[in-house]
């Protein structure tokens, strides 16, 4: 996991370092110089402005400059506090500006274009956070420069994670320059870290043993049900039970709701908590999911509410189930022993909480967390999971195209099936969702239907697994 640190746990871990500031600095300049050389292509012959501020980014920058003039570059050192109109022409140019500090809008002068056929701008080199970027919430001040790459020093910084900050950051490196991290409570997840936490079916296994029951769906909105379901399989279940309550006659609820390899279940319109509760085999199940379109009838969400309050399976809530919790969450789940996970977008944030998500989400997750004693999973371009203890993960892989009805309940299954497989929550929300965006860029280009990711699952899974999976 790549450790994300906010500007002041950053200040105290550099207060703690063990080695004076200047080594430190040596090394963000010598690993800034050599992104800068890898974007080049080479050193002699080319040309690099550096814009460099007053403080400990702008140093950065001086120190990168000294490392390229060894390379044969021909560096143009630039004092961002002079307030240059235009910058020298450049192959590339550094900022090194202002960094996480800086709180007033920022306008950074043009670079010139060198006299060439291409005349194309010269690409960007952020030091550890493009400058004008807020590195707590990601928000801009001002109009930054868009960065091509960003070298982070250390731990990412929240700012270049969440966006539109991350659109103005590039791709990132993180270069280690010597600071302890340990201290860190927010990581970034990768491949490995999905590779290490997904199951792996024992040899002696039979379905019963990861089995989940999903309730979802409603007479109007029988397709949340199937694609939650269809996750749900996908996620590591190796039995699923699908009930959509009110569709009790016979027959009604296999046409309607159920995939071929799910089990369907009736249940009546109303208290049908009651009836999952004194079901003879409710045991035998791992895992559950509640909400994908049940719809928000008032006898549906108070059936929510006592199936929530009941359960000791482990529970994901989902959709109308959150509608159903309220701003009364905290209570409906206080007395929950087993986990639970929430997984609001921005608006289901605010029917939970009253107010829309801060614009520091990862403290805006943890804060509902901490409330709920549930693992939230919470959605948006950077997915943020967060733990009631205070952990939390970033999840940065998937597109825009996530943003399409219907992903969501796919999503609900993915997490359910994880905790039926006996992954931990924070674990299963983030792999889930590392599992759903990598799905997504899998597809081809173009417009996308939520039942498309179920195709390409299992390519996700092999991805994270390192396996090659075709072309």
């Amino acid at each position: 996991m790549i450790p994300i640190v906010t500007p002041e746990e950053m200040g105290a871990i550099d207060a703690a370092a063990p080695e004076p500031v200047e080594a430190l600095i040596e090394r963000a300049g010598a690993a800034l110089a050599r992104a800068a050389l890898s974007m080049l292509g080479g050193g002699y012959g080319r040309r690099v402005t550096v814009l460099a501020g007053q403080g400990n980014n702008g140093a950065d920058g001086r120190s990168a400059a000294q490392w390229l003039r060894r390379r044969g570059v021909r560096v143009a050192l630039v004092n961002a506090s002079d307030g240059p109109r235009t910058l020298p022409p450049a192959h590339l140019a550094i900022d090194a500006a202002y960094g996480t500090g800086l709180r007033r809008p920022y306008f950074p002068p043009p670079v010139a274009s060198l006299p060439d056929h291409t005349r194309q701008p010269a690409p960007i080199l952020a030091a550890d956070i493009a400058s004008g970027v807020n590195g707590l919430t990601g928000e801009i001040v001002g109009a930054p420069w868009v960065a091509d790459r960003t070298v982070a020093f250390g731990a990412l910084k929240p700012g270049g994670v969440l966006h539109p900050g991350a659109g103005h950051c590039g791709e990132f490196t993180v270069a280690p320059i010597g600071l302890d991290l340990s201290s860190a409570r927010t990581h970034l997840i990768t491949a490995a870290d999905v590779s290490r936490w997904l199951p792996s079916r024992p040899v002696e296994a039979h379905k019963w043993q990861t089995a989940s029951w999903v309730i979802a769906g409603s007479a109007a909105m029988s397709g949340a049900a199937r694609l939650a379901a269809s996750a749900t399989l996908r996620g590591g279940s190796g039995y699923v039970r699908l009930s959509t309550p009110g569709l009790d006659a016979p027959g009604a609820l296999a046409r309607a709701t159920v995939p071929t390899e799910a089990v369907g279940q009736p249940l009546p319109a109303d208290h049908w908590a009651d009836a999952v509760g004194q079901s003879s085999d409710q045991t035998r199940f791992k895992a559950m999911a509640v909400g994908p379109g049940l719809g928000r009838q008032p006898n549906t969400a108070q059936s929510v509410r006592d199936l929530a309050g009941r359960t000791t399976l482990p529970l994901v809530i989902d959709g109308d189930g959150l509608f159903a919790l309220g701003t009364d969450a905290a209570n409906v789940l206080a007395d929950r022993s087993a986990p639970t996970v929430l997984t609001p977008h921005d608006g289901e944030y605010r029917v939970l909480t009253g107010e829309a998500p801060a614009p520091d989400r990862f403290a805006a997750a943890r804060d509902l967390a901490a409330a709920t004693g549930a693992h939230i999973l919470l959605k948006g371009a950077t997915t943020v999971v967060a733990a009631p203890a205070g952990a939390a993960l970033a999840i940065v892989n998937g597109d825009a195209r996530l943003a399409t009805a219907g992903t969501g309940d796919v999503l609900t299954g993915l997490i359910c099936g994880l905790l039926s497989t006996g992954v931990e929550p924070l674990k299963a929300a983030a792999c889930a969702a590392w599992l759903h965006g990598q799905a997504a860029t899998l597809l081809p280009a173009g417009p996308m239907a939520a039942s498309d990711l179920l195709a390409t699952l299992p390519q996700a899974w092999e991805a994270a697994l390192g396996r090659d999976t075709g072309p």
